[in-house]
């Protein structure tokens, strides 16, 4: 399938990159095999393949690397092109680069030489270590022991962050023109113990709407009824409201719903192992379940 009829094309989007035999493809994209609905599920964190160049400079092992993944979230959503909708998953893990920030929200402490003029070096993002190359692991220790070449910006937005966005918006606005809207659903997961910070009952699941910006009400009234009816707790925008993604692609207004959704770890996840528990089946059934709703009422979810 080409951009001429509509669809993906997939040189296109990667024409630009220079070739890198360990990181090729960078991003996994799978469409319905019948009717293409306007949902689209997205996973931007949850890669597992790490490029040698970062094994080889960073001062972590590939198990403390592997702790800033949203380990196996694609795994969670993987049937939803059978329910008719389009999953797009990051392939490369996230501490390579961070497929949620802008691409110039960059620490100039990391690197040697200079950053583009338009650096956001003083973005809350950046400040916590967690610019779109992450200076940080998820345990707060740093990734590198030595700066990188400044170089190494340009050549890892070219290889995954610009390649990911592009399929992304490609894959909205062929909803967007085809259906007179997209509903993007960014599947995220947090630590058990990020979602305990405020106190009390953990929540299973954080719904993010931008603070009200990103998508219309009724979609995220009707993405929480759904999990509350299945027996999950839900809080909302509390302690994520939605990073880079929300920010970009929600444009309620313009047709283009956007929710990020972060599923509690424990739920599914042997933290310290990286390991599946039992309650992964039950959770991917409750997930596909999810996708088939939105799928099915996405006219009553938008308003189109």
């Amino acid at each position: 399938m080409t951009a001429d009829d509509g669809g993906f094309d997939e040189r296109a989007v990667m024409a630009d990159a220079p070739p890198a035999a360990d990181l090729a493809p960078v991003f996994s994209l799978e469409l319905p095999p019948g009717e293409v609905s306007p949902v689209i599920c997205a996973s931007p964190h949850s890669g597992r393949r790490y490029p040698s160049e970062l094994l080889a400079a960073a001062r972590l092992d590939l198990r403390q690397l592997r702790r800033t993944e949203d380990a196996y979230v694609d795994q969670l959503v993987k049937g939803a092109p059978a329910r008719g909708a389009t999953l797009l998953t990051a392939e490369l893990g996230r501490a390579y680069v961070d497929l949620n920030r802008d691409p110039l929200e960059l620490d100039p402490a990391m690197f040697d030489g200079p950053l583009p003029a338009a650096a956001k070096i003083h973005s809350p993002r950046v400040a916590a270590g967690l610019g779109v190359i992450p200076k940080l692991s998820a345990s707060g220790r740093e990734i590198y022991g030595q700066r990188l070449v400044a170089r190494e910006i340009e050549r890892r937005l070219a290889l995954a962050h610009r390649p990911y966005h592009a399929a992304l918006e490609q894959v909205v606005q062929t909803a967007v023109k085809a259906h007179g809207c997209a509903l993007l659903l960014d599947w995220h997961s947090m630590p058990s113990s990020a979602a305990r910070m405020g106190g009390g009952a953990a929540p299973d699941v954080v719904l993010g709407d931008f603070h009200g910006l990103s998508c219309a009400p009724s979609v995220i009234d009707g993405i929480e009824a759904f999990f509350t009816r299945q027996g999950y707790r839900c809080q909302r925008n509390q302690p994520y409201a939605g990073g880079y993604i929300m920010e970009r692609y929600g444009r309620p207004a313009d047709g283009v719903h956007a929710l990020q959704i972060e599923l509690n770890r424990s739920l599914y996840l042997d933290e310290a192992r990286l390991e599946l528990t039992p309650g992964f089946d039950r959770l991917r059934r409750d997930l596909g379940g999810l996708i088939a709703a939105a799928v099915r009422d996405w006219r009553a979810m938008t308003g189109a």
